[in-house]
């Protein structure tokens, strides 16, 4: 006869159908969407009645948990978990961490923890093979209890799993306050179909989770169409009835025989020496420096695969460099591949991908279309210095500094573009024109320079090269190095008539320097024009 059992039949056959093997254990593998891979199993309990038949969870654990016996259903699930390790140890069989569910009940109204323990140490079962998991829901209202109990379980060893996340009010919350080793997300925030609000909702979940370098997995998971989706997003970890049902003992047995299996990998890998996690940590020595004392900086995540890229955190100072009134949310929530033409999105890759491949500091220039409410539309350049800082498979966290250099490539380009004018001009005249990098001490000449008095194309340390070939005469060399040193020191414009070459010829030789943003002075501009109908 197949029938539910009401409360008072399920309260009086209760410990004899523990005794009597009418309550049992199966085990549902947890399993890698990637590999195909077993990498552990949830073990659940079931109740078939001899009289009235399969009884469901949904029905007589909440009689149990009313009526205080929820604590020894569970410790007979943990027993039983531990039967079946120590059993595949001693028959040096495959094995794979086992989870085992922990009662609101068990917190509040036993001493769960040390419980187990004892019979963990009864049948002498590594911890590293039993995980715990605490539904969402037992963690409200007793937080400081839950946390301590926690504490207690990685104290001997234990992963501790978050149940059902999701399904509750305050998740957000509980994950803040409670320190778990593996979230499982409820799938039913799906509702039959990928997409909308709760996909939104998974994969911030997920993106999350990562940077919490927590292990996810996805529950409840029954088509391909959600394990992929999950798989896209970042979730590789699965259970459900796409793979297996729950399996009896035996069969369990026999699929880890079968099945190839690993073990969970953390979320995130880190770059050593780098703690990206303190990156969120409001009061970290991190977060002190990347909002106040590296200029403009983001963190953001870049898929190697897809080529998706999301901006996940950004500091004042990167929206200055930016300028053009764009605020946090501009950054974030928009697409960050709508300013870049295709050649800027071709070098800005190329560029991550050089830090991923070396994990060093790699850098670019790139130009941007900016645009704002306020302030229209803009075309600037930045300067961006990249390093990897940690990777989750395809995904990498890419800490950047940026800096807004549109100003130097505009002055550089008119100056450039002023420049050729005036060699082209100087190249129909009787005039000499050069150019020199105050810092660098180095010379440009132009091509009536290069032609007819066989300089190269960049002379260093000048002006000492052109002073040993005999250009400028000996008796008028340390003149000339006085130029340089007052160029050096800021002054605006120097002339004078000077004999150049072995012959001695009077040339008109005049310097303009240019100054940066700063008032320091940056290059300066010679010209040499022949003085006609003079000689010294």
């Amino acid at each position: 006869m197949q029938r539910k059992m009401n409360e008072a039949e399920l309260i009086d056959s209760f410990r004899d159908s523990l005794k009597n093997g009418d309550i049992y254990i199966c085990l549902q593998p947890q399993i890698n969407h990637l590999t195909k891979r077993m990498v552990g199993a949830e073990a659940l309990i079931r109740w078939k009645h001899p009289v009235f038949g399969q009884q469901y969870p949904n029905d007589f654990i909440p009689v149990l948990e009313r009526n205080n016996l929820i604590f020894e259903a569970d410790l007979f699930v943990f027993r039983k978990v531990c039967e079946l390790l120590r059993s595949l140890l001693d028959s040096h069989s495959v094995m794979v961490p086992i989870s085992v569910n922990m009662s609101r009940y068990d917190i509040y109204h036993h001493d769960y923890v040390e419980s187990i323990e004892a019979i963990r140490r009864e049948y002498n079962v590594p911890a590293k093979y039993l995980r715990v998991e605490l539904t969402e829901s037992s963690a409200i209202g007793g937080i400081e209890l839950v946390t301590g109990v926690l504490d207690s379980l990685h104290g001997y060893g234990y992963l501790v799993e978050m149940d059902d996340f999701g399904s509750g009010y305050s998740s957000l919350n509980i994950l803040k306050d409670l320190n778990v080793d593996i979230i499982k997300l409820d799938m039913r925030f799906l509702s039959g179909e990928i997409g909308g609000r709760g996909a939104v909702i998974i994969e911030s979940v997920v993106q999350m989770a990562r940077w919490l370098k927590t292990i996810i997995i996805a529950e409840g998971v029954e088509t391909m169409e959600q394990a992929d989706y999950m798989k896209s997003i970042g979730c590789k970890y699965i259970q459900g009835y796409l793979y297996f049902k729950p399996l009896s003992v035996e069969d369990f047995r026999k699929e880890l025989q079968e099945n190839v299996h690993e073990p969970l990998k953390p979320a995130l890998r880190l770059v050593e020496t780098i703690d990206a996690g303190r990156f969120w940590d409001p009061d970290s020595l991190e977060t002190l420096i990347f909002s106040n004392l590296v200029g403009g900086a983001a963190i953001f995540n870049f898929n190697i695969r897809s080529g998706k890229l999301d901006v996940l955190r950004i500091n004042e100072n990167y929206l200055q460099e930016l300028g053009m009134n764009q605020s946090e949310e501009d950054i974030i929530h928009n697409d960050p591949w709508w300013c870049f033409g295709e050649n800027a999105k071709e070098v800005y890759i190329k560029t991550i991908e050089k830090t991923i491949s070396t994990r060093e500091e790699a850098s670019c220039e790139t130009w941007r279309n900016i645009s704002s409410k306020c302030c229209g539309d803009d075309k600037i350049c930045v300067l961006s210095e990249m390093r990897s800082i940690g990777n989750a498979d395809d995904d990498y966290l890419i800490y950047t500094r940026i800096r807004n250099i549109t100003a130097e490539k505009r002055r550089y380009d008119e100056v450039f573009a002023n420049d050729k004018k005036m060699m082209m001009a100087a190249d129909q005249a009787n005039v000499y024109a050069w150019e020199y990098t105050i810092a660098t001490k180095e010379m440009r000449p132009c091509f009536r320079c290069m032609r007819d008095l066989g300089l190269p194309s960049l002379i260093e340390n000048y002006p000492e090269p052109v002073i040993e070939s005999g250009l400028f005469q000996p008796d008028y060399a340390d003149e000339y190095r006085d130029w340089h040193r007052r160029i050096a020191e800021g002054e605006k414009s120097i002339e004078g008539i000077m004999p150049l070459t072995v012959g001695r010829v009077p040339f008109h030789v005049r310097y303009t320097t240019e100054f940066d943003e700063n008032g320091r002075p940056l290059k300066a501009y010679g010209s040499a024009t022949m003085v006609v109908g003079k000689s010294e």
